[in-house]
């Protein structure tokens, strides 16, 4: 399983918002069947590295289809090959740590 973060951010557009990239973004996802999470600065999305891929593909050619001059997008793939791990997993290890009270690793000078 494949988690990834990616921010793709239109260039060009005559304004700047953003809403109705994000917002044609989202519908476009939701066609894929991908599992994502929308983030104030960024989506995460969960598959296969294919899936995953290609909806990176999708999403970084969209605002050109939608008038944008140019596109930059940035990309973060984590993958892990000795056990399944999901967004939410990870989400929930950082919580049950911190609920148990456990301190982090302090340096030392």
């Amino acid at each position: 399983m494949v988690i990834a973060e990616i921010t793709v951010v239109p260039l060009g557009t005559g304004t700047p918002s953003l809403s109705r990239y994000v917002a044609d973004a989202v519908r476009a996802l939701e066609d894929t069947g991908i599992r994502y999470t929308l983030t104030p600065m960024g989506t995460v999305l969960e598959g296969t590295l294919e899936e995953v891929l290609e909806a990176v593909r999708m999403l970084h050619r969209l605002p050109f289809n939608k008038g944008a001059a140019r596109v930059s997008t940035r990309l973060v793939i984590d993958e892990r090959r000795d056990k399944d791990a999901s967004a939410a997993g990870k989400v929930a290890s950082v919580e049950k740590r911190l609920k148990n009270g456990e301190q982090g690793r302090r340096k030392v000078e």
